[in-house]
């Protein structure tokens, strides 16, 4: 459970980043590079959630070989 808390808290402090990055880049004329910010926030995002997912499914895998 804390490592679920603690990846969700990763993930928004990442979004809060980006999404202040991105404003000021904005502000400042370069939105080119804010939405360059923007996409390789989402990338980071994704596997990020990526990883828990294989975290996830490795455990899901271990619990039903344990029961064959």
């Amino acid at each position: 459970m804390a490592m679920d808390v603690d990846t969700l808290f990763k993930i928004a402090g990442v979004g809060l980043v980006v999404a202040l990055l991105y404003t000021v880049l904005e502000q400042v004329g370069k939105r080119d590079f804010a939405q360059w910010l923007a996409f390789f926030g989402f990338l980071y995002v994704l596997f990020m959630v990526l990883q828990a997912l294989d975290t996830f499914f490795t455990t899901i895998r271990s619990v039903f070989m344990f029961y064959q």
